[in-house]
């Protein structure tokens, strides 16, 4: 583009993020991809950031490992950031297991019952061919 080009009262400079005369606009094309690319970005971080409950239990083979999948689906489809917070908390403390003493408890009482059956013992090998001397 010469000066003769120009119209006599355009300045020598324009700038380049100003729309050309045949309508390519540079800087608007350049922010729609930044912005699509910084929305893409902002969802990733935004998913990783929803799955640490359920990376952490499964790293650590999480007996509530459905528990926490559950709570952190939650906090993500409802935006909740209280049933994100507790999956984090099942996550990250493994709970004691009050069952297993209970279970062993009622095991002996039900053993001492009259006329109940022992539990099953292990099978007996099979017997040895005799030996000839």
């Amino acid at each position: 583009m010469t000066s003769a080009d120009l119209h006599p009262m355009a300045t020598g400079h324009i700038p380049s993020y100003v729309t050309q005369a045949d309508g390519s606009d540079f800087l608007f094309n350049f922010m729609v991809i930044f912005t699509v690319g910084l929305i893409l970005l902002i969802g990733v971080a935004y998913f990783t950031l929803h799955s640490i409950p359920e990376k952490m239990a499964h790293e650590n083979n999480h007996p509530q490992f459905q528990l926490v999948g559950i709570l952190a689906l939650l906090a993500l489809f409802t935006h909740n950031g209280i049933f994100w917070v507790a999956a984090i908390l099942v996550a990250g403390f493994q709970f004691p297991d009050f069952a297993a003493p209970l279970r062993a408890i009622a095991d002996a009482i039900r053993s001492l019952a009259p006329g109940a059956s022992p539990p099953p013992a292990e099978p007996d090998p099979e017997p040895a061919a005799p030996q000839e001397h």
